[in-house]
């Protein structure tokens, strides 16, 4: 066991894209549980587009990382010394263990995967929370329905590109919006998407027209702003949006722009809900088992975009989420 544990803390509150100095980087022991406790040595951590909006302060779904925290981020590791009589050293877990290299648990909000079923990565992605977001904010916020229109933007990314293939085993058309040809191709060429929209060389409004005659039933919004108001001039009657993010809007400095086309909603019938991954914890199980099911049946692909450098490599990895630099699911090896 290394000797010692590197962190990286929350060291000031960002105004737009997170820079150098906004972080700090650590070292402590690596922790020696207690009773009730195991110690966990982190193998890969989960990078999200949530992260930005947890490093500001305020009010939302969740507490703000503190200043001089350790970052928030979901991870998957392994048990090296346990006093929990559920959880055995070996043992693999998932939990909000943060950007660090070793971290201590007194279990709450862990639970134990199994590598032999598929690779520790897609746990934190198809398996993980992403895959939760995609299956219940598709299936019960969106509510969705066999044979109807389904556009998500951010398709190409972790949930994105899980929501559209939920939606394709369901029966539905599925259009996605994604930035760049390469995206694109990947979408309708091995994921089965019907449809792509470059937003980076295309009209977005045009494109909607061409490709959602009928237009567009259930709307899953990863990206806000400008892609958010173009789908709106194009809602079916009783159309259904699901907020889920909006990176579009995580780094702005000058406040969060809403979307100018909301009285479509008035004029479709249509609603807007946001969607909250936690909500739903206690049917992870059932979901984690219906999806690992599609995957068995090569009805749903896994994409992992893994990131080499460990720790140090923490700060530059996360700008590429907003960069949209990243296929699937963006993993940081540690």
């Amino acid at each position: 066991m290394s000797p010692t544990n590197h962190q990286v803390r929350l060291a000031s509150r960002p105004s737009g894209l997170p820079q150098p100095s906004d972080w700090s980087f650590t070292e402590e022991p690596v922790p020696t549980p207690g009773a009730g406790e195991f110690a966990v040595a982190i193998s890969y951590l989960s990078l999200d587009p949530a992260m930005r909006g947890w490093m500001n302060a305020g009010a939302s779904y969740i507490d703000p990382v503190e200043i001089g925290d350790v970052m928030r981020a979901g991870a998957v590791g392994e048990v090296i010394a346990s006093e929990h009589p559920g959880f055995a050293v070996g043992d693999n877990v998932y939990s909000d263990f943060g950007v660090q290299e070793y971290a201590l648990s007194d279990g709450a909000g862990a639970f134990k995967v199994d590598p032999s079923l598929a690779p520790l990565p897609t746990y934190l992605g198809t398996l993980g929370m992403t895959g939760m977001t995609a299956y219940f904010g598709l299936l019960d916020t969106g509510k969705l329905k066999e044979s109807e229109t389904v556009v998500v933007s951010g398709a190409a990314g972790a949930v994105g590109s899980v929501v559209g293939q939920i939606a394709k085993i369901k029966g539905c058309r599925v259009i996605g919006i994604a930035g760049g040809e390469e995206k694109c191709q990947w979408l309708t060429e091995v994921l089965g998407f019907d449809a792509a929209i470059d937003y980076k060389n295309q009209d977005v409004r045009r494109a909607l027209r061409e490709v959602a005659p009928d237009r567009v039933d259930v709307y899953f919004d990863n990206v806000g702003g400008e892609i958010l108001d173009a789908v709106l001039t194009r809602l079916a009657r009783g159309a259904r949006i699901v907020i889920c993010g909006a990176v579009s809007q995580y780094n702005a400095t000058e406040g969060v722009r809403g979307p100018a086309n909301y009285l479509s909603l008035l004029v479709a019938r249509a609603s807007m809900t946001g969607m909250v991954v936690f909500d739903y914890a206690p049917e992870f199980a059932r979901a984690m088992s219906e999806i690992a099911g599609w995957m068995g049946e090569g009805l749903l692909i896994s994409r992992e975009d893994i990131l080499e450098g460990g720790i140090s490599a923490f700060p530059d990895a996360l700008l590429k989420l907003f960069a949209g630099e990243n296929t699937g699911k963006l993993v940081l090896r540690i």
